[in-house]
């Protein structure tokens, strides 16, 4: 992972910030975080959000919180995360699920990069299950099962309703939301909005993907692209018993801890070349419940500067197919299909810089926000030197 620091002195920035007023620019999952911690820590906040609301990535994913799959700063970040939302969950009263993470391993090869895993966390993070715990566990196609993995850590929120709900609880805070205001520049105590200038003591710019749009020479700089998913809500015809979300060996040769174990090359080859479809569109087999009975699932990726709305059907195809096969079932009805959006960069996870004394950016650049975007949001205030001047949330 690649991160900028500020070279300001800390005791510059406490002095700077302190009982200040903070001006967030973004109102997705990161940007609701610093300004929920700002907030937390006794400051005035104001959040600057072009939309009418909460739509972008924030809203478009599967709402699952996966913890123990990280490494590295996104695992500090994720278990941070993770108290975060337990918290405000419950402070604002959408609904947090302690449901864990259920992983179903279908060859040799996947159940030994899950028991490598396993081996590393212990099982306070990775409890392995052998095939018959696997089996009656999980609603998939028993044929192909040969063992799988419990992540108890994980959490699950409704992506619908969890960051509309946080935005909702501390504008009735008295947290200010300045709703279809773009952002024109920003600079040390000042932020021009199509609204008007907004002074600030604190920037933090949390435009995500967006970013380009605003600090197009930093975008630039790190290299930072969009990366659109294909999605899809799906009802079976009859209701599929799955409590937890569902990774599978697509699943796990993505995320950092178990990418890095050894036989993840062992299970990325062996998915191409059975697959070679579901390579090519870099699939990522998973599905999360929803508590009206349908299933999130996705989802490809595709890579570019821009993020055109044309989906290919091809990619749809795909899902559908691993799916049927993954559940054992041909009933799957799609309810909705979306084209997801998230930021990306080579070589790194996050993008923490600040490019002039004052304004900190801070964007996610890999599909993990709702994992580990909460957990950020403290540590960018934290290299702010932002203190707490009262209790709040």
């Amino acid at each position: 992972m690649s991160t900028s620091v500020s070279t300001s002195p800390p005791e510059q920035r406490r002095a700077r910030h302190a009982g200040g007023h903070v001006v967030v620019v973004g109102a997705g999952v990161v940007g609701l975080g610093v300004a929920a911690e700002a907030y937390r820590r006794g400051h005035r906040v104001t959040v600057v959000e072009q939309a009418a609301g909460v739509v972008g990535s924030s809203v478009q994913n599967f709402g699952h919180v996966c913890v123990a799959a990280q490494a590295g700063q996104a695992r500090a970040y994720a278990l941070a995360a993770r108290d975060r939302w337990l918290a405000l969950g419950e402070a604002a009263g959408f609904r947090v699920a302690r449901t864990g993470t259920h992983v179903v391993a279908r060859t040799s090869a996947e159940l030994r990069l899950l028991a490598e895993l396993a081996e590393q966390r212990g099982d306070d993070e990775v409890r392995l299950l052998d095939a018959d715990r696997a089996r009656a566990a999980l609603p998939v196609r028993a044929d192909a099962v040969v063992g799988g993995a419990f992540l108890p850590l994980d959490l699950q929120v409704n992506p619908r309703t969890a960051a509309p709900a946080l935005a909702a609880w501390l504008e009735a805070r008295g947290v200010r939301f300045l709703w279809r205001t773009a952002a024109r520049a920003v600079s040390t105590g000042r932020v021009e909005t199509t609204r008007g200038p907004l002074a600030a003591d604190l920037v933090v710019v949390a435009t995500h993907h967006d970013l380009d749009r605003l600090l197009p020479d930093v975008a630039v700089e790190a290299g930072l692209r969009r990366c659109r998913l294909h999605m899809l809500r799906v009802r079976p015809g009859t209701p599929v018993p799955l409590t937890t979300p569902l990774l599978t060996g697509w699943s796990t040769v993505r995320y950092a801890a178990l990418a890095a174990c050894p036989s993840a090359a062992d299970v990325a080859a062996e998915l191409a070349a059975a697959d070679p479809d579901g390579a090519a569109w870099d699939v990522n087999l998973m599905t999360t419940p929803q508590e009206d009975g349908t299933l999130i699932l996705g989802d490809t990726h595709v890579r570019d500067v821009d993020a055109p709305v044309f989906q290919d059907e091809a990619g749809y195809d795909v899902l559908l197919r691993l799916a049927a096969d993954l559940l054992g079932r041909d009933d799957l009805r799609v309810v909705e299909r979306w084209q997801g959006t998230y930021a990306t960069a080579p070589d790194r996870e996050v993008l923490l810089v600040e490019p002039e004394p004052g304004v900190h950016v801070a964007t996610l650049t890999t599909g993990i926000g709702m994992t580990t975007g909460l957990g950020l949001a403290v540590d960018v205030l934290d290299r702010a030197g932002l203190e707490h001047v009262t209790a709040g949330a």
